[in-house]
């Protein structure tokens, strides 16, 4: 069948997690002893995740009720807000940040940190993961403060568990490549993590998220994500989920929060804000590629939905000679 991609998939919200890019930016075991804390700093467009491999720690993050983390559990939070680890409630407001004290560096983004007094021994695994795509704004927004994946075992966390578990075996003790297994098993317990709360959470129906999972509006979707540079107007996209313009413009706006031309547009440029980060495009080129005949045109679009220049992006990511 022509034009037939038979390894397109027919799921919105799974080709979008599929998008996202992790890149670690911190990863450390934590061996500490009673008393102990632990400030985690605020990190822009980042993921906290934390594993307890023994003992337990109290995590008290803003807008979440605190909580005790057991053995097993994994904890993310979603917005890379700063948040406090600790062996008791009292200790939160003196606890230092994780990067003032010292760490043994395994290597340049792994590093063992030992701290506090001579009590009860915890184990952790921290890390913060950056995310790296246009989609992951949208998927930060939908997200609650703090995300628990409880070490209760069933089925549906089985595949979960057995991860938490390799994770937990390799951070006994210091092996060779014991770093990288870590910081992979990590980055899969995140988006495992993300795809746990969004099958059980209510909360995920609604929104981006519940648009991507809505019949019609996610394909339609998926298609811009997936081909933002060819010249979509609602009457195609609408063809291309069978529903009529008005309709399916009507729905979009509804789910989506916004106008289906309006998200193609500030898809287009956090797609091309992406590029002049790393470097793979010109602003000539993005701007054919973006569906505008100048740069100038162009630039002033991407500074109304960016809020800065294509150039100030770009010149701000080239390396220093």
């Amino acid at each position: 069948m022509r034009g037939h991609d038979p390894w397109r998939t027919s799921d919105p919200l799974g080709e979008a997690l599929h998008f996202v890019r992790m890149t670690g930016a911190f990863y450390c075991r934590s061996e500490l002893a009673e008393p102990w804390g632990l400030a985690m700093p605020p990190m822009e467009d980042c993921l906290w995740f934390h594993v307890v491999v023994a003992g337990r720690g109290l995590l008290e993050v803003d807008g979440a009720e605190p909580r005790w983390l057991a053995p097993g559990e994994f904890a993310l939070v979603p917005d890379g807000s700063g948040h406090v680890l600790s062996s008791d409630a009292s200790l939160a407001d003196s606890a230092p940040l994780v990067h003032e004290l010292h760490h043994d560096y395994i290597s340049d983004r792994y590093a063992v940190v030992r701290h506090g007094g001579t009590g009860s021994p915890t184990t952790m695994i921290c890390g913060a993961v950056r995310l790296d795509h246009p989609s992951v704004g949208k998927l930060l927004d939908c997200l609650p403060s703090l995300i628990v994946v409880e070490s209760a075992p069933t089925p549906q966390l089985s595949w979960m568990h057995s991860t938490l578990g390799l994770v937990a075996d390799e951070a006994q003790r210091v092996r060779p490549g014991g770093e990288a297994v870590i910081t992979r098993l990590s980055d899969i317990l995140v988006i495992q993590a993300l795809r746990w709360w969004i099958e059980n959470d209510p909360a995920a129906g609604s929104g981006w998220l519940g648009a991507l999972q809505d019949r019609g509006i996610g394909p339609a979707l998926a298609v811009i994500h997936r081909s933002p540079d060819k010249p979509w107007t609602v009457a195609t996209l609408a063809a291309e989920v069978s529903m009529s313009r008005s309709a399916f413009s009507a729905r979009f706006a509804t789910l989506v929060g916004e106008a289906p031309m309006r998200y193609l547009a500030r898809w287009r440029m956090q797609c091309a804000h992406d590029a002049l980060k790393s470097g793979d495009r010109t602003v000539a080129e993005l701007a054919r590629r973006s569906g505008y005949g100048s740069e100038a045109a162009f630039g002033r679009a991407f500074k109304r939905l960016v809020g800065q220049s294509p150039g100030s992006v770009r010149r701000r990511e080239l390396p220093v000679p």
